[in-house]
Parts: structure tokens; sequence; C-alpha cells
């Protein structure tokens, strides 16, 4: 059984999500952060997961110097990088250029540009800019000894229900039912409520308001979604691999039901997740078991020690 993340730092991880990119405006922060993580005994940092803005402010334009420099300041002080690739929230500039990047909610309209996680996985352009910056970060990163590990976006989750997606699950309804659409139909007992469809290009993603009273439809749907995301998972990790060879992993979550995270475990070299627990909220019995049944179902997945990436001594602002 593989024991650590890398060969090369056998140790337990401890450490933290690290944004110094926030702390631009005052560097002197850095200096205290790396005391602080001395005195709590760190020796790794994930670094860039929301860092995009900042590595291309602009279409083709790249910094890179807030990383290089956090990075050497961590490895001189005695710690570790899992780097992160920042798919997870793209940059205003390409949101405005390639609209089509933005996911289209259940109720059928295009989202604005806001929060994070609001990318259509299906996209060929949102893929070809996710390849360039995790391809210029494998470059200039990929063999430096204070990177351990790539984390791959944030917390892959999340639906979209733009023209592309739509063309996409149909492909994927036609490729599982062998082109037969009375198979589909049989599948998916579609003669109930006189449901039954003519066509493959009928079929709609479940939505608010389209149809989403077929089990069969709402479970092929979550199939799809779990294929489209662990082929963008594949898809990140290619870029990566020009350059690097060194272990990836996606941060998993807590009770998510929207894709199936076994068939997604192969497309990454270690399993990690992120625990936010609501001690004092309820039966602290049955969070504790729920919490340990998701520390073992993490670790079952590659049957491998696997990383907690994020949790919280306390509350987070969102509870």
């Amino acid at each position: 059984m593989k024991q650590y993340v890398t060969d090369n730092f056998p140790h337990f991880l401890h450490g933290a999500d690290y944004n110094p990119e926030q702390w631009l405006h005052d560097k002197s922060v850095w200096d205290q952060d790396m005391a602080l993580m001395k005195l709590a005994n760190c020796n790794e940092m994930s670094v860039g997961i929301f860092s995009w803005a900042k590595l291309e402010p602009r279409e083709g334009e790249f910094d890179f110097s807030f990383l290089d420099e956090i990075i050497e300041k961590v490895g001189a002080n005695g710690g570790k990088i899992i780097l992160a690739t920042p798919s997870g929230a793209r940059p205003r500039w390409l949101a405005e250029k390639y609209p089509e990047v933005l996911r289209v909610g259940v109720d059928g309209v295009r989202d604005h540009f806001k929060a994070r996680h609001n990318h259509c996985y299906t996209s060929p352009v949102y893929r070809e800019k996710v390849a360039i910056i995790n391809r210029e970060l494998s470059r200039r990163y990929g063999n430096n000894d204070t990177v351990i590990a790539w984390h791959l976006s944030n917390e892959y989750g999340g639906e979209c229900r733009c023209p592309l997606c739509v063309q996409a699950f149909q492909d994927f309804l036609r490729e599982k039912y062998h082109n037969d659409i009375s198979q589909l139909n049989l599948a998916w007992w579609t003669t109930f409520w006189s449901k039954t469809y003519d066509r493959f290009d009928q079929i709609e993603p479940p939505g608010k308001y389209t149809e989403d009273g077929i089990h069969g439809l709402n479970l092929d749907w979550h199939r799809f979604v779990t294929r489209q995301s662990r082929d963008f998972i594949l898809h990140e990790t290619a870029a990566i691999r020009e350059f690097s060879n060194k272990p990836t992993t996606i941060n998993m979550m807590f009770e998510h039901y929207d894709m199936d995270y076994h068939a997604m475990a192969d497309a990454i070299d270690f399993a990690s997740w992120d625990s936010y627990p609501e001690w004092h909220n309820g039966d602290n019995a049955v969070i504790a078991a729920k919490t340990a049944f998701w520390h073992d179902l993490y670790r079952s997945l590659k049957d491998q020690p696997f990383l907690l990436m994020e949790s919280t001594p306390s509350l987070v602002n969102w509870k």
C-alpha cells in the first residue's frame, strides 16, 4: 500500500489552504504567515486554487511572480507546496470574451459572471483555456522540488444545461442505448403518462421547466455529469503531464451525491476531501457517524491513505 503522497517527502502532511495573493498589497503578512506556519508545525501549503485572475490578468499575458516568490518562501521555511490548477474560478475577461464558458442553470438561463464553479465542462473554449494555464504552470513548476503534488481545480461539481451539454448528453444516450430509441423508452418506462420519446434529439436534461419525473432520465443525467466531469479531470491532467509526473488529486465533498466519485477515482493518483461537520447543530452522534463514514469512503476509493484537504476547528463563514 502506498503510504505517502510522494516518496520524495515521506511525512505526514500537515498544512492548510493558503491564498497569499490576497495580501499582495502588504507582503509583510507573508513573513508573519511563515512564522505562524512554523509555530503550528505545518509542513505543507495548498496554493493557487483561485489565482487565475492574478496568474493571467489578460488573455495570454502571464504573471507568475507571486507564485515564484511564495513557493521559494515556503520552501526556504521547510515547507512543501501542493499546487492547484485554477479552473474552479475563471477570470472575468474569460467570461466576457467567451460567454459560452458560463453555465446554463436548471431554469435554462445562462449565468452571469459570478462566484466560482460557474463553468461549462463541455465547452471547447473553456477546455482550451484551462489547458493553456495548466500547461504553463506545469512547465514552470512541474519539476520544482518544493512542489510535491497537483490539486486539480476545486470541488468538482455542478451541472450545465447549455446547448453544448444538451448535445453531449444526447450523444451519451445514443451511445449507451445503441442508437435505438426503443431501448431507451423501455429502460426509462416512458409509456407511463405518455412520455415516450421518438428521437434522441427530443431529450432534454431534467430541469425546472423540462421533464424531471422520469427516474431513468434523472439517473442517466447524473451518470452523464459524472462522465463529463471525469473527462474534464483527464483533460486537466493531460496538460499537467506534458511537463510533470507528480501525483494529482481532486478535493471531494461531504454527502455529495450528484456525481459518482468511485467512477472518477481512477482519474487521480490519491483521494482527498473537504470535511465541515456541523458540530452542536443537531445530534452530535449522528454527525460523528456520518463524518466517519465519509472518511472510510474516501480511503476506499484508492484503497490507500487519503488527505483531508479542507476542514476547520470551528464554523466556516457560510454556516
